[in-house]
């Protein structure tokens, strides 16, 4: 978008530093190049994919590493916020009080924010290992059933 030519803050030595999928940086650059200002995109998944050449399922899974490391949350289906910090602005004025609106904790640039986002993926792949594992002790219990 040609209007848009002021941004929060550099934010990208910041992202970088979170190690996303690879995937995840290439949705990203992808979502700031199609939002409105103040970081609003309305793009569905299939799109995203086709845009990039990759599967649905890949761009589900930047998705979530996106809004794991709090850089883009989902609105609703096909409405996604951009961080207020990685959204471009029409002036300066509207970007420094986007930031300024913000709670202290979900900015890129507050102490600590690599680490809790390091924190919420082991979170989120200790819940998925807890899922497997009721899943396959409950295939057990009714391979068991069956046995008796």
């Amino acid at each position: 978008m040609s209007g848009l030519h002021f941004a929060a803050v550099n934010a990208e030595g910041i992202v970088a530093d979170l190690d996303l999928l690879p995937a995840a940086y290439r949705v990203l650059l992808k979502l700031r190049a199609h939002s409105e200002p103040g970081g609003r995109i309305e793009i569905d998944q299939v799109t995203i994919a086709q845009m990039l050449g990759l599967s649905r399922a890949a761009v589900n899974a930047a998705l979530r590493d996106l809004d794991l490391a709090q850089l883009v949350k989902k609105q609703r289906a096909g409405v996604y916020q951009l961080n207020p910090m990685l959204a471009a602005y029409l002036s300066p004025e509207d970007a420094i009080a986007a930031v300024k609106e913000m709670p202290k904790g979900e900015r890129l640039n507050s102490p600590g924010f690599v680490q809790r986002y390091k924190n919420a993926v082991t979170a989120y792949q200790d819940q998925l290992a807890e899922k497997r594992r009721r899943k396959d002790d409950q295939k057990r219990r009714q391979a068991l059933k069956a046995v008796s």
